[in-house]
């Protein structure tokens, strides 16, 4: 992975890359299968957290302004000078806005039934109120039978929760099988290692059908060239590279792009 893609152009790499993931699955899938793609919406307010739409409300104002009865037909007093008053600051608000989040649907065409989920974490369900949504959602999700492949390739944010604590990495896939509930097969990922091919399950006794997630990946880079949108001058988005992981994008940088490379 490259930390870089967790900043400001996620939401382009996270659509692109459920993008990828389908073109891959259609090719593989056997033709009773399809995969499509559906979008929902969550609500955000930026650099605060992820929000729910907050409930209808009646506002009333703290001061207003009224006039007596008696002097509603007495003119009005006229100024010589009207004094204008200059704002010393200007901030803005913070706006609530609608984030898509694109999922992966496996589903059969024969009768249109919901087979596999296949989920791209993003800030807008890792952070804030827009982490409890992504769980009720999840849960709802392991109640059916509906296989659910979960992808976090975001390293800020809460993870999924599950009863113990999975092996320290940068990255998480899980997979829950509709058969192994509430078992949760995991991959811790390192930021460094190279994302492997998983399963996605189909219908018993279908086989899975194998999604090779860094082609999916470089597919994304192939199709838009991220890199020339991402400042590798700048430091990595947060959090923090651990001093081992630095090291090693600075190499990857400097061997890819000269970036810090002093004799380019």
């Amino acid at each position: 992975m490259d930390p870089y893609l967790e900043g400001e152009m996620w939401q382009e790499f996270h659509e692109t890359l459920a993008g990828a993931i389908r073109a891959q699955l259609l090719q593989r899938l056997p033709e009773k299968y399809v995969a499509l793609l559906a979008k929902r919406y969550v609500i955000s307010r930026p650099s605060i957290g992820v929000l729910e739409s907050p409930d209808p409300r009646v506002i009333y104002p703290d001061v207003h302004v009224a006039e007596r009865g008696s002097r509603l037909s007495e003119p009005a007093p006229v100024l010589d000078a009207p004094m204008m008053w200059v704002a010393p600051v200007e901030l803005d608000s913070p706006i609530l806005e609608e984030i898509p989040q694109l999922t992966v649907e496996i589903r059969d065409v024969a009768e249109r039934r919901l087979v596999t989920i296949i989920e791209i974490l993003s800030p807008a369900n890792k952070i804030g109120e827009g982490a409890r949504e992504y769980a009720e959602r999840r849960l709802e999700i392991l109640a059916t039978r509906t296989h659910l492949l979960e992808i976090d390739l975001i390293r800020r944010g809460q993870r999924i929760e599950l009863i113990g604590e999975p092996p320290p990495a940068s990255y998480y896939l899980y997979l829950s099988r509709v058969q192994r509930r509430p078992t949760t097969l995991i991959w811790p990922i390192q930021l460094a290692n190279i994302l492997p091919t998983l399963p996605v399950p189909l219908l018993p006794p279908d086989p899975d059908v194998m999604l090779d997630l860094q082609a999916a990946v470089d597919a994304c880079f192939g199709l838009v060239r991220d890199e020339r949108l991402l400042n590798y001058e700048a430091p990595p988005p947060l959090p923090e590279l651990s001093e081992e992981e630095m090291l090693w994008v600075e190499k990857l940088m400097q061997g890819r792009f000269g970036v810090g490379d002093s004799s380019s």
